[in-house]
């Protein structure tokens, strides 16, 4: 008989539809059932030896919420029979006029529970605590993850010892994932913790890789690259990470219509097994970026969220480095003016931040500058070792597209028909702050209100010295000492300013944008070690 072995996750959800993620035990048809008659089916698909179904609930009622059951060869299984939750539900309407999105970045799985945490309390398992506390209460319409959703690189002690149960420890890449198998225990480590499981099953998620999903700092520049594809070990972990991450997360970010478009979806599920087509896929986008196309739009109401791959989708040529390649970011460029005044919020996420602390901004760019060969050989070798040693490798250390976004958010931001905000939602840097750029006097100002907003992490830690220098990043001697560096790197001045309006804060922690009509508000909530989350900041982010 076929198992759940992994899920359901609610992925995509509109006023009439949604999209239900399942692993299995074996093959077999999976089918969601919901209380109000609505059904709907699909057999599972086989990837290097796991089975899955994505099921398509269509023709479900504009405004409601109905609970749904997953059954496999018509027997069910879910919730299980001693589930101490709520019902999963799937929302297809609100009783206000209200869009909650809320997003973080960087959870590393949190240990069983009878057993010490060493980096705090997780901020999604108190969510879902309080959430199933009072179900007919607030929460989210959407959960936003901007990356790191599993650590390939910084495994447990648990997992550390299966992994030695399979293979030589001592033998590279040591206490990583090698292999398709290996992430998988990653998912499962993750999404099976109880309160994740049963948030994700009742709580729509928009999700997009970061560095951890494959290995620190990846895709940091064209020599890292070279040096990692000179190991024997890193052309398998990156395949079996874009296989991984195809199956586990970026299918649930595509619409029903787009999954039926998707001709590597039909591929892979036309045959008894579609590892082979999966991996040639892999292998295409590790040859040519440009093949794979990760970014992808949804839309809630008039709020659009536009989420960009910021990390498979680089140039890494030294002299035309970008963080978007061309065909990328004008496919953003396309999406983010489409239909002017059909949204009041557009919302870009993107998972390294656009605005920095000052201080790491300029000492980016200057790094930048040295590594493209400003001041000669040596201190392009210099460049080089400390873009890796201290992870310069945001969008102010693609100055080119950091300017290139800067003029497509006024853009988007502009005209009689411009939205309310225009938001850029990202995580990485393990801590929260909002900024606020400025646009200097007589260049086109947006008549949105454009601002960055960066919550991180959602359970991780950060050292204390780490804290002091983010602090130290924003002050005015740090400025100082970055326009010093700049001006070695003989770097342009930025086509923005920008000043920090809040933060930073320091914590597991999640942000939570309310959106009605044309007003917004932000909330930013940190995890306490007995399991809820308190308040840390609330402000309205217009004032209409």
């Amino acid at each position: 008989m076929a198992e759940l072995r992994l899920g359901p996750l609610l992925r995509y959800a509109d006023g009439s539809s949604a999209t239900v993620w399942v692993e299995t035990s074996r093959p077999c048809a999976a089918e969601v059932r919901c209380a109000d008659g609505t059904r709907a089916g699909t057999r599972t698909f086989q990837v290097a030896g796991h089975h899955y179904a994505l099921v398509a609930v269509e023709g479900l009622t504009p405004g409601t919420t109905t609970a749904y059951e997953v059954f496999l060869d018509g027997v069910r299984a879910w919730p299980p029979p001693d589930s101490r939750f709520p019902p999963s539900v799937i929302r297809t309407g609100r009783d206000d006029d209200a869009v909650r999105v809320a997003f973080g970045s960087c959870r590393w799985a949190a240990p069983p529970s009878d057993e010490p945490d060493p980096v705090g309390p997780d901020a999604l398992d108190s969510l879902a605590s309080r959430i199933a506390a009072a179900p007919e209460g607030e929460r989210p319409d959407v959960l936003v993850l901007l990356g790191d959703q599993v650590y390939a690189d910084e495994t447990s002690d648990a997992t550390r010892r299966w992994l030695a149960a399979r293979r030589d420890l001592g033998e590279p890449p040591g206490g990583e994932v090698a292999d398709y198998e290996e992430y998988t225990r990653l998912y499962h480590e993750s999404w099976l913790d109880p309160e994740i499981r049963w948030l994700l099953s009742t709580v729509p998620s928009c999700m997009i890789f970061d560095d951890h999903d494959l290995v620190d700092d990846w895709n940091t520049s064209a020599a890292w690259l070279a040096d990692m594809r000179a190991t024997d070990w890193w052309q398998e972990r990156l395949l079996s990470g874009l296989m991984s991450y195809w199956v586990h997360q970026h299918l649930g970010n595509l619409t029903p219509a787009a999954l039926a478009a998707d001709p590597l979806y039909a591929a892979v599920r036309a045959v008894p097994d579609g590892t082979d087509a999966l991996r040639a896929f892999a292998q295409a986008a590790d040859a040519d970026p440009t093949s794979a196309h990760w970014s992808y739009r949804r839309d809630f109401g008039r709020v659009r969220l536009l989420m960009a791959d910021s990390r498979a989708a680089r140039v890494l040529d030294e002299q035309n480095r970008a963080m978007l390649h061309p065909g990328e970011f004008a496919w953003l460029r396309e999406q983010a003016l489409d239909a002017p005044g059909s949204y009041d919020h557009l919302l870009i996420g993107t998972s390294l931040p656009w605005l920095l602390p000052h201080l790491v901004h300029d000492a980016e760019r200057w790094d930048a500058a040295l590594c493209r060969g400003e001041r000669g050989p040596r201190w392009a070798r210099f460049g080089e070792r400390l873009r890796r040693t201290a992870d310069l490798e945001h969008w102010a250390a693609f100055p080119e597209s950091f300017e290139e976004l800067a003029a497509l958010l006024a853009e988007a931001g502009s005209g009689p028909r411009a939205p309310a905000t225009v938001l850029v939602l990202s995580g990485d840097v393990h801590h929260a702050y909002v900024a606020e750029p400025r646009w200097p006097d007589g260049a086109p100002a947006p008549d949105a209100r454009v601002l960055q907003l960066t919550c991180s992490p959602v359970h991780n830690s950060v050292p204390g010295w780490v804290k002091v220098g983010f602090r130290f990043g924003w002050s005015r001697v740090a400025r100082a000492l970055g326009r010093r560096l700049a001006r070695h790197g003989r770097c342009p001045r930025p086509g923005v300013s920008w000043r920090r309006t809040g933060g930073p804060w320091f914590g597991n922690q999640l942000m939570t944008l309310t959106v009605r009509g044309r007003s917004a508000r932000l909330r930013l909530e940190r995890a306490r070690d007995d399991g809820t989350l308190t308040t840390v900041e609330e402000s309205a982010l217009t004032t209409t």
